[in-house]
């Protein structure tokens, strides 16, 4: 099998992380960008080096332009930082113009993308019973920026469209918590918690790799659901 081109966008820990266990999953890394430095921070056509597909891991005031840079060069991008969502909106449309790939999650672990559809028909089960109460706490390392975290909020997101009312959440930045989020169901005489905790890092560069497998060859704006729902391009 031909090593797909790979070019990794920040190269702090993430950008580490997947540059060790691209490999061994059948990823050749052509380009190592890393915005922080100014001499291999710009990402461009020519330091994309004729990657097949990029995967960005920066800060959320670099991200919408990262995505722009990749879009321009014609090089599908998976992107897992947070925080920028708001620009979203306008990004889709621009890659749908330009008939270019963007893949955006707040979370690329596996594990957490079915997490979110047993949050869905858990939530849908205890909106309609009387007497349960509904919070989210998420648990990050301190360096962590955002919070609420970018999943708490896809996970909270989906929780309130079935519940059908607001879901609080609380959150903990403390140590170096990878990231844990537990969805509490309580009532007067019984509690339900369902919790998903990453262990390593190293399962969102896992599953950020299997996004951008999945991405080359396609046009559109996608996130991990569609993943899970949709075999690779070129799958029987």
């Amino acid at each position: 099998m031909t090593a797909i081109k790979l070019a990794l966008i920040g190269m702090g820990k993430m950008g580490r992380a997947l540059s060790q266990l691209a490999p061994e999953r059948g990823f050749e890394v052509v380009a190592e960008i890393d915005p922080s430095s100014s001499d291999v921070g710009t990402v461009t056509r020519e330091s994309l080096r004729d990657a097949q597909v990029a995967i960005e891991f920066t800060v959320p005031d670099a991200a919408p332009a990262n995505i722009r840079a990749c879009l321009a060069a014609g090089c599908p991008v998976v992107v897992g930082t947070t925080g920028w969502y708001d620009r979203l909106p306008a990004l889709r449309a621009e890659v749908e113009r330009a008939g270019g790939a963007l893949l955006a999650a707040p979370n690329f672990s596996v594990g957490v993308a079915i997490f979110d559809r047993v949050v869905a028909e858990a939530a849908r089960l205890f909106g309609g019973m009387e007497g349960f109460e509904a919070h989210m706490i998420e648990t990050h390392h301190s360096a962590k920026k955002d919070a609420p975290s970018g999943t708490a909020g896809a996970l909270a997101r989906t929780a309130e469209a079935a519940m059908g009312r607001p879901l609080p959440i609380t959150s903990v930045r403390v140590g170096a918590v990878p990231g844990t989020h537990e969805l509490i169901f309580d009532a007067p005489f019984e509690q339900v918690r369902l919790v998903h905790e990453a262990r390593d890092r190293r399962v969102f560069a896992e599953g950020a790799l299997v996004a951008a497998r999945w991405l080359v060859g396609r046009t559109g704006v996608f996130g991990m659901q569609d993943v899970l729902s949709t075999p690779p391009a070129g799958a029987r």
